[in-house]
This record gives C-alpha cells, sequence and structure tokens, in this order.
C-alpha cells in the first residue's frame, strides 16, 4: 500500500523538527572537540542532567522547562567549567587513550548518581504549556517537538553569533584553529577550554531541557542521543558549528524517513550506512576542510 503525500510530508518535517534537536546536542560536542581534541564521552549525561534539572525545577517550583532553560543553561555551563577544572585540565595534554578512559569513566560516574539519587525510574513533564498538537494542512505536529526545534534554532543562532561575532567567540575560534598561536596573541588558552567545557555542557543541557517535555528522563536517557551526535559531529566535520547543524537535520530526515519507507528496526542502520559513506568519499566531514 503506497503512502499519502501527507504522510510522507509529516515524516520529512518530523525528522526535520527532531533533527534540530540532535544538531543542538552535536554542537556542544563539536565545541570541545575542535578546542581541545577531547572526545567527551559524558556528553550524553550533560543531556541527562539538563533533562532531569528541567524535570524538579518543574516538580518542585511548578517552573515550565521552557522558562527554566536559563537556569539549566547557567547549572550546566557551571558543571563544565568546573570538571575543566578538576578533572580535564589533568589529562588535557595525555594519551588519547587516558582521555577517552577518562570521559568514560565521567559518564559512568553521572549515570550512576542519576541512578542513587532519582532510580531508575521513568519521569515525565505531562502538563507542560507545550502539551498538545498543532494542524496544518491536514498534517499534526506535536506543539512539544516544535517548541524544541524553535528552541534549537534560536540557541544554536545564539551560539554562532557568539562564536563568530563577538571578541570572546572568535578568540575561542582562534585557539581551536591554531591554540600556539593564539597564545602568542595574547590569547588565555585555558580560560578558552573551560569556556569551550561549559559552552559544549549548557548545549547539551538546554537540549535536553527542550526533549523533557516530550521524551521520558531516566539515567540512561544520554545513551540514545550520544551516538548519533557523534554521527552528527562526523558527518558535518568535527569542529564545525555549521557543519553540525546541517548534518544534525540530514541525520533527523534520514532516520525518520528510513522508519518510515524501510521500517523502524532499520532506521539506525540507515543512518550508520549514510555515515559510511560519507567517511568512504569525505573523511573531514560535508563541511570539514578537505
Amino acid at each position: 500500500m503506497g503512502l499519502s503525500v501527507e504522510i510522507l510530508v509529516q515524516a520529512l518535517v518530523s525528522g526535520v523538527l527532531i533533527g534540530l534537536v540532535y544538531a543542538l546536542v552535536a554542537i556542544g560536542l563539536t565545541i570541545i572537540f575542535g578546542v581541545m581534541d577531547i572526545v567527551n564521552f559524558s556528553h550524553g549525561e550533560f543531556l541527562m542532567l539538563g533533562m532531569y534539572s528541567s524535570f524538579w525545577l518543574f516538580a518542585l517550583f511548578a517552573l515550565d522547562p521552557l522558562f527554566s532553560l536559563p537556569l539549566t543553561a547557567l547549572m550546566l555551563f557551571a558543571l563544565g567549567a568546573l570538571l575543566y577544572k578538576l578533572v580535564i585540565k589533568r589529562i588535557r595534554d595525555a594519551t588519547m587513550l587516558s582521555q577517552i578512559f577518562t570521559t568514560f569513566g565521567l559518564m559512568i560516574l553521572f549515570r550512576g548518581i542519576a541512578q542513587f539519587l532519582w532510580k531508575p525510574d521513568f519521569r515525565m513533564i505531562s502538563k507542560s504549556l507545550v502539551s498538545g498538537h498543532v494542524g496544518l494542512g491536514g498534517i499534526q505536529f506535536g506543539l512539544p517537538e516544535l517548541s524544541a526545534a524553535a528552541g534549537a534554532v534560536v540557541v544554536t543562532g545564539a551560539v554562532y553569533f557568539f562564536l563568530t561575532r563577538t571578541r570572546t567567540g572568535i578568540a575561542l575560534e582562534a585557539t581551536a584553529a591554531d591554540r600556539e598561536a593564539a597564545r602568542l596573541m595574547g590569547i588565555n588558552s585555558e580560560k578558552m577550554f573551560m569556556l569551550a567545557w561549559g559552552l559544549g555542557a549548557a548545549c547539551a543541557g538546554v537540549a535536553g531541557g527542550l526533549l523533557s517535555t516530550f521524551f521520558p528522563i531516566f539515567p540512561e536517557v544520554g545513551a540514545n542521543f550520544i551516538l548519533i551526535a557523534f554521527v552528527v559531529v562526523n558527518l558535518g566535520g568535527f569542529g564545525s558549528v555549521a557543519g553540525a547543524f546541517w548534518a544534525g537535520i540530514l541525520v533527523g530526515v534520514v532516520e525518520v524517513m528510513g522508519g518510515l519507507l524501510v521500517g523502524p528496526q532499520y532506521k539506525m542502520a540507515i543512518v550508520l550506512g549514510l555515515f559510511l559513506l560519507v567517511l568512504m568519499f569525505r573523511p573531514r566531514g560535508l563541511l570539514g576542510k578537505a
């Protein structure tokens, strides 16, 4: 039985909406890698903590996740900066294997803390201000998904503006391009490294806050997004914010359309197949430098 045009359009738009959230998660990851050349395996746990932050602010103070996003961003920024000062700074110049083990250990630590504090129960925010659906031309879309995508676009735009139009952001980009040359120009690389971790954690935390309006919250939720984030970052090109943005949309569309046309059990395999094709023909990613 053929699929109607409405179903295909709805699937396409749904892919774009979730792809925008994927992009925001991946942007935080690519900022950290671009500045420090460290692959952060605990990045998904920043998203998880952002979701729990939104949940508890809603449960305890009736603060809607959309309104608590600035608080979530600040808390995750502080956590990312603190982790750099206490942990990452000590392994900054260590071997890649040591860096991988450290960030992987942080992932296990954060999951364990979440399980201890909040148990492995699934939680939901069911009465957010953006609950419900909206119809357009016979196509139904969830307001939580639409608001999450819109929030992801706004935050991504703000990050891009910060990186390209402010002195601090340009200094961060200069450190990512050549840290030694940046140091000779008077840029404090230590502050830039700490800023990168804070900004990366804040992006993931905000993405978690946006997802909390329609996605279940539990200690292992970050695992659902970290693999996709790595795929997005590789597709877009490590260190490229614009690449992560467009690759996130592409992955979202491929995932949803693949699940619709081939089968939901194959959607991740299709995404990974696309990833392998890009690696074969353009190893630096779609917008990475050749």
